[in-house]
């Protein structure tokens, strides 16, 4: 056991490491909203990351990999999720930080955002249904050591936003001038909207 765990933990940590839509929804929470928003948002992530893991864990992952229909559901509301979090990046980039624009941009970068963004991300709980049963020593049980490698690779995920969230903190002076501010709400935005069309296109 000891061995799959520690197999487990690197391939998690390489993974975990490899820059998605999840990241780029942190990364435009904190240009938006800062430092507090950012972590709000990786909050609503790692809720996600553990439905998926006990999804995964009481096998109803499975049922999604084996449902054609669920899957294009969820695979199509991601995308459009992502394309419209792009959208609002780039239409939004020169509004001011008033009270008003953040009540209207909760939705699209706080908590929820990280929530929805994950959960609305049907490759994510395909790979946890694919990726950790492939860890489990021959005799253990597979739904529980599911579960042990889900919160290893949650809490792997953790470790990562807080040293995202604590290398942005130094830079979120910068990252809120009003001309930087453009450009990564703009650079964000479009990456957004590339992640949606991918995962939109992609059967």
């Amino acid at each position: 056991m000891f061995v799959a765990i520690a197999t487990f933990s690197l391939a998690a940590a390489l993974i975990v490491l490899l820059p998605g839509p999840d990241t780029l929804v942190v990364i435009r929470s904190i240009v938006r909203g800062g430092r507090s928003r950012g972590v709000a948002t990786a909050l609503g992530n790692l809720v996600g990351l553990a439905v998926w893991v006990a999804a995964a864990a009481l096998g109803l992952s499975a049922l999604l990999r084996a449902s054609h229909l669920g899957y294009e559901v969820l695979r199509i509301a991601g995308a459009a999720y992502l394309i419209w979090l792009g959208v609002q990046s780039i239409r939004l980039r020169s509004a001011a930080r008033d009270t008003t624009s953040q009540g209207r941009g909760l939705v699209g970068t706080g908590f929820v955002a990280g929530l929805v963004t994950n959960l609305l991300n049907p490759k994510v709980g395909v790979f946890f249904v694919a990726f950790l049963p492939g860890f489990v020593p021959h005799g253990h049980s597979v739904g529980v050591t599911s579960l042990l490698f889900g919160a290893i690779f949650v809490a792997l995920t953790a470790a990562y936003w807080v040293l995202l969230l604590a290398v942005a903190a130094r830079v979120t002076r910068w990252m809120n001038e009003p001309h930087t501010r453009r450009r990564l709400d703009t650079a964000t935005g479009g990456v957004l909207i590339a992640f949606g069309v991918r995962l939109a296109i992609e059967s």
